[in-house]
């Protein structure tokens, strides 16, 4: 076998893996139940779906650990349940805590995504103190934008977010949990910067979302005072 066709089939050989596989570290999401609780890294294969988390105590004697029904929604709803966790507890057992401060790492292992979602919902269902993240997104290009729109609101350069969370809406558009996600800052921004007309107008976007997702984004803009 000559050179050429053995460097051709190894670039198929790693363009056809490389379909297969994809690591997505410290993901942007839209909303998440418990602040301390945060997403390292989720690896997808063709076999299963790997999701790392950290979440750091913030109380004495404080416990933490994770029900048999958690759930991965996709956008087009399919649901997938967790088939392993490590590293946690399986509840009613759960992880004591030593001290405030003490964080603890584990993961939960489901079923393969089908295709290749944009986002996904990330879902525990229980009687209480549930925890769930909204609009968790996979995609290279959204999360890099979205670091930048980020970056800028946390360094206070607020103007400057709100002009990348208005530029991210078109991107967004095909995709309901991101765009949920993009209207949502747009309100939080407009409103930090006391533009209640640009605010208001997001926030009727937001509100006007068939799906579900749009009616959560909301509620928790109400539970912030922010209301038009």
């Amino acid at each position: 076998m000559s050179t050429k066709l053995l460097f051709a089939v190894f670039l198929m050989f790693v363009f056809s893996a490389s379909l297969k596989s994809q690591t997505v570290v410290n993901p942007n999401f839209g909303l998440k139940s418990h602040e301390t609780l945060d997403i390292n890294r989720i690896e997808i294969t063709k076999e299963k779906t790997v999701v790392s988390f950290t979440i750091e105590n913030r109380i004495e004697n404080g416990t933490f650990c994770a029900d048999r029904k958690i759930y991965i929604t996709d956008p087009s709803g399919n649901k997938l349940k967790v088939i392993t966790t490590t590293g946690i507890p399986v509840c009613p057992d759960n992880y004591i805590f030593k001290k405030p401060g003490e964080k603890l790492s584990f993961t939960l292992t489901f079923p393969p995504l089908t295709g290749e979602p944009v986002y996904i919902d990330l879902k525990e269902e229980c009687s209480e103190n549930c925890f769930s993240f909204y609009g968790i997104v996979l995609d290279e290009y959204l999360n890099s934008r979205l670091d930048e729109g980020f970056s800028l609101a946390e360094r206070g350069v607020t103007l400057k977010a709100m002009d990348t969370f208005i530029k991210m809406a078109d991107i967004s558009a095909k995709h309901n949990g991101i765009r949920a996600l993009v209207y949502y800052n747009i309100v939080k921004l407009a409103t930090e910067t006391g533009n209640t007309v640009k605010a208001g107008e997001w926030y009727k976007k937001l509100s006007s979302m068939s799906s579900r997702g749009g009616k959560i984004y909301i509620e928790q803009l109400n539970l912030q005072g922010i209301r038009y």
